[in-house]
């Protein structure tokens, strides 16, 4: 399995070589050479299995023996998962009313990206050892996409493609129209009889880009109950334009490089129609949010996090509307114990696992960094003698 940049401006590189990446080096993001086609008889089989075994199933295929033996890629998968608190790993809740919420969230950060990141780090490490290599990763971000990368002891590196793993095997698990990110499109040009619907909150520029192929920011970020969602670049939206585009790189650069000029884009109409076709759209209000986390309470006892209210607010309206449609599922991305405030604009009372309840006693450790410090002497002093101290620790542990 090769990989490619979706710029097309550098040569391609295998697995390892995307992992050790992140970026490719000519601003681009790197997109499988090929993508595997999955057939009825293949995704029929595969729909029996456990979470983790369609996991390793999936991984292989993007990885290839030559690169990690099918032992060896069991083994650091079954690592991977060996700390969620769930024993599936990720978990059906099947409601009232046809709802289905697919449960992302019983890593040890409470969120979707723990799932990815776990395997990153153990793919990471895999290599690093056959190497006879050390790195010391730095995290830099504001999100859960930090705790989950410095819980598992790697950084957000090529996180997209291992969440995009276990997000085509979350649509395997129940053969359903799922309300998916925009990571969906991937799955159904592998195979998958999916239809996709993005929702979001008020800061639409995904759903902006759906409907009408105004790819352009925003005046400002709007604060929502949905915070991680309060974004203004999706930027992997470059890997769609790249997808829908047939491949073609120099599509997709020439519409990268205009929206980093001038942050704003209209999508050619062939693109847009084509992206239209694959993916619905809706964006959520706060109220919605709210309401919709109250009615699933009420007519389920079931708790949502306010980025999962804004799926299920789109489930509600269809339902509401009585509109025809085969099996929903409503991806949960968070638990709602992260997002106390939320729950109580909601209406409702928080519930605080121990877990968390036990992190409010730990000390918070920080360096202040003045403006006028230099920030670049400061941070690179810190990671030395992080990875200076790690190191001694390694030497001493194998001793």
């Amino acid at each position: 399995m090769w990989y490619v940049s979706t710029r097309g401006m550098t040569p391609r590189v295998n697995f390892e070589g995307a992992l050790f990446s992140g970026y490719a080096p000519d601003g681009g993001l790197f997109m499988p050479e090929e993508l595997p086609q999955l057939g009825r008889e293949t995704l029929c089989q595969w729909s029996t299995l456990s979470y983790p075994s369609l996991v390793k199933e999936l991984c292989a295929l993007f990885i290839g023996p030559e690169l990690m033996p099918r032992d060896d890629l069991n083994d650091l998968i079954h690592r991977a998962f060996s700390r969620f608190r769930h024993k599936e790993v990720v978990h059906l809740s099947r409601l009232r009313n046809g709802l289905n919420v697919l449960e992302l969230w019983h890593g040890v950060t409470y969120a979707f990206k723990d799932l990815s990141l776990c395997c990153t780090a153990q793919f990471l490490q895999y290599f690093l050892e056959k190497r006879k290599k050390h790195v010391t990763v730095v995290v830099g971000t504001s999100g859960d996409t930090g705790s989950a990368a410095i819980e598992m002891g790697a950084s957000p590196v090529l996180h997209f493609f291992l969440l995009l793993f276990v997000l085509l095997v979350s649509c395997l698990r129940s053969h359903c129209s799922s309300l998916l990110s925009k990571a969906g499109c991937i799955a159904q040009k592998m195979g998958l009889p999916i239809r996709l619907v993005a929702a979001v909150n008020l800061n639409d520029i995904i759903h902006r880009t759906v409907q009408r192929g105004d790819f352009s920011l925003s005046e400002t970020v709007k604060p929502t109950l949905a915070s991680a969602m309060d974004i203004q670049v999706p930027y992997n939206m470059e890997r769609i334009f790249w997808l829908l585009s047939d491949s073609d790189s120099q599509v997709t650069r020439t519409l990268m490089e205009q929206f980093e000029r001038t942050q704003s884009v209209s999508l050619p109409k062939e693109l847009q129609s084509k992206l239209s076709a694959a993916v619905t759209s809706e964006s959520v209000s706060d109220e919605a949010i709210t309401q919709t986390m109250g009615r699933c309470w009420e007519e389920n006892q079931y708790l949502l996090c306010p980025h999962s209210a804004v799926a299920v607010s789109y489930h509600y309206q269809q339902m509401d509307r009585q509109q025809p449609s085969p099996p929903r599922c409503c991806l949960a991305p968070a638990s709602a114990a992260k997002f106390p405030e939320a729950v109580l604009a909601a209406g409702l009372t928080p519930e605080t696992p121990s877990e968390i309840l036990t992190l409010e006693k730990k000390e918070t450790r920080c360096t202040p960094m003045r403006k006028s410090d230099d920030w670049t002497l400061i941070l690179r002093n810190t990671i030395e003698d992080i990875g200076q101290r790690w190191t001694g620790y390694c030497l001493n542990a194998s001793e």
